[in-house]
């Protein structure tokens, strides 16, 4: 961001606005500008350069008119003609990177002006790109002055010289400050306090002192997240429970006034943080004590921790459930998902497993549609075909490619003379369906299901399958209807 302004009577007022299609080009600088011998001439005219870090308007907002009052009073005492001022709200720290720089480049080059006005060496360059095209402009005689608050730089090699020594300087500043930054955060990890944001239920503490801030507790959201490891460690609620406790029965949210997750749980219970201990940086195994007031004891945690490890014998392991994605809730509307559960029974070595399958609760996580067994599931699928209009089945190729191995079979393997070629309208469809639901793979399982044309819905522990559903397409795109159809 950057705007030119001229210095007319004692007042600044903009006298052009900056052209970004003839802005200064790094690798041909002196493209249709004009030579330099004209433009050197005995009258010197001055730029004014003023440069903060920062375009955030909040920050350094008085750095800009304090640098352009400050040169004002230095251009009034040693008489020098401004002719204009460029104004800019940008890091130095890249090369080519700051239009008012280059649009102060292009200035020189065209004879608007010879010289330049700023507070400091490094309000112009704090990189090597930038300081070399001003030497460079030197040299070549564009440039016969840059002058700051107390030094002048002109074509000589002392001076030439010591201008690049003060803007190596200020860029050996930049590379220097994030490894002081690194320095000074793992320092404050040392003693004992987080360098960077705290989880929920403490606060970051600011200071004017450099790394003297402290964490501290949250009096709003600590004594809920007490209760959040009480819950788990002594009433062993699951994630869910304690996330619908939470916004149903307390307060409690984020820094951003949204509901708390139950990844932000699962967070929350498995940070050491909250008993004194805390790694820094992430992942390299550096725990640090803390010197903060701990919201819970490490007993507490141990014990939480106990009733979330699970045994390497369970692991979680990836599942692919048989009837996934393919049904609806009545309530929500929201996807249906499952989850396995393992029971002991007295005298087997292994426990048994069974599927359950609920709500995904994606579109209201407060859906209260129970959980159904897989074997329930089954019967009422087997029910449902029973009793579905047949015109809502749809015969896919699938079918089809399946009649035309069945017939291949017949013919070339066992290799009968005389035999039946069976056709799609022969087949009893729902006798079929049932045959693949029961003793299926997985895929056609839920292939067969795929052939039923409307949405299945789950409601209250049973299925059905709405009536004014009838006229809808096939959920397959496969699916494609095939007269007469044997029920």
């Amino acid at each position: 961001m950057s705007t030119t302004t001229t210095l007319v009577n004692g007042n600044l007022s903009p006298i052009r606005e900056f052209n970004s299609e003839t802005e200064f080009r790094p690798n041909d600088p002196w493209n249709n500008a004009k030579s330099f011998e004209s433009t050197v001439t005995k009258e010197i005219r001055f730029c004014l350069y003023v440069r903060k870090s920062s375009e955030d308007d909040e920050r350094q907002a008085l750095s800009i008119d304090s640098q352009i009052e400050s040169m004002k009073k230095v251009s009034e005492r040693d008489g020098l003609n401004v002719v204009e001022i460029i104004r800019e709200s940008k890091s130095a720290k890249a090369s080519w990177a700051r239009d008012g720089f280059n649009e102060l480049l292009n200035g020189i080059a065209q004879g608007r002006y010879n010289s330049i006005l700023a507070w400091a060496p490094d309000r112009l360059s704090r990189n090597a790109g930038d300081l070399g095209a001003l030497v460079d402009l030197m040299d070549k005689w564009g440039l016969i002055e840059i002058r700051t608050n107390g030094q002048i730089f002109k074509n000589a090699p002392n001076e030439k010289f010591l201008l690049m020594i003060l803007c190596s300087q200020a860029k050996l500043e930049n590379d220097n400050r994030s490894i002081n930054v690194t320095r000074w955060l793992r320092f404050k990890a040392q003693t004992g306090h987080m360098p960077h944001m705290v989880p929920l239920g403490y606060l970051n503490q600011r200071s004017y002192m450099r790394n003297g801030g402290r964490n501290i507790l949250d009096p709003d959201r600590a004594p809920y997240i007490k209760q959040i490891f009480e819950r788990s460690a002594h009433e062993g609620m699951s994630w869910r429970a304690i996330q619908r406790w939470l916004l149903e029965e307390t307060p409690l949210r984020t820094r951003n006034g949204k509901p708390v997750v139950v990844s932000a749980i699962y967070k929350i219970l498995n940070n050491p943080f909250y008993y004194w201990m805390f790694e820094y940086p992430k992942g390299s195994k550096n725990w640090c004590k803390g010197e903060y007031e701990p919201i819970i004891t490490k007993e507490l945690f141990d014990e939480v921790q106990s009733h979330l490890s699970l045994s390497p014998r369970y692991r979680p392991r990836v599942k692919h459930f048989e009837f996934t994605k393919i049904m609806k809730c009545g309530n929500c509307g929201s996807g249906i998902t499952a989850q396995e559960k393992f029971k002991k029974i007295a005298g087997q070595k292994d426990p048994k497993s069974y599927v359950y399958y609920h709500c995904s609760k994606y579109k209201d996580h407060l859906c209260r549609e129970p959980m159904v067994r897989e074997d329930a599931l089954i019967l009422q699928l087997l029910e449902i075909i029973g009793t579905v209009d047949i015109d809502m089945i749809a015969v896919s190729e699938g079918l089809k490619e399946e009649i035309r191995r069945y017939n291949i079979f017949q013919s070339q393997l066992l290799r009968k003379d005389t035999y039946e070629v069976v056709q799609a309208n022969q087949i009893n469809i729902r006798e079929y369906m049932k045959y693949m639901i029961c003793n299926g793979s997985r895929d056609e399982k839920r292939w067969v299901i795929s052939m039923v044309k409307t949405d299945i819905l789950l409601k209250d522990k049973k299925i059905y399958v709405p009536i004014a559903e009838k006229a809808k397409s096939p959920r397959s795109k496969k699916a494609k209807n095939l007269p007469a159809v044997s029920e």
